[in-house]
């Protein structure tokens, strides 16, 4: 029964890397429902199976993931503030600062600034 348990939670580490990390485009419905549809199971069955498992619920797990996203889009230093909460799916910029901060005690900004800092600093030695 285990083994069941650990491959749903596999599954929906990868469904909610790939949503995030590989594709473009928004879902058009709630995740909780978009991961039951994937996985034709009940969510409340799914969000059980992975906080046991993980620790954390489903949905801390797709924030995390969102905000190493933008962390990344932030260090390749391509998009604006703007493009990234486009791209990410967030409702404005001002609700991607607030995730941001809440889960990493910086602003973007700080967090683009401390990764540019490094980066010169490297530059120099």
């Amino acid at each position: 029964m285990d083994d069941k348990k650990n491959i749903l939670v596999e599954k929906i580490k990868t469904i909610i890397i790939e949503l995030i990390h590989f594709n473009d485009e928004q879902i058009k419905i709630k995740l909780s429902d978009y991961i039951s549809e994937k996985l034709n199971y009940n969510y409340t069955s799914l969000a059980n199976i992975f906080s046991e498992a993980k620790g954390i619920t489903i949905e801390q797990f797709y924030l995390a993931h969102k905000i190493e996203k933008v962390k990344e889009l932030l260090v390749y230093d391509e998009l604006s503030l703007t493009e990234i909460a486009d791209k990410l799916h967030y409702s404005s910029v001002a609700h991607l600062s607030n995730q941001f901060k809440k889960m990493t005690g910086l602003t973007p900004t700080q967090f683009k600034n401390i990764k540019y800092n490094k980066r010169l600093a490297l530059k120099d030695m």
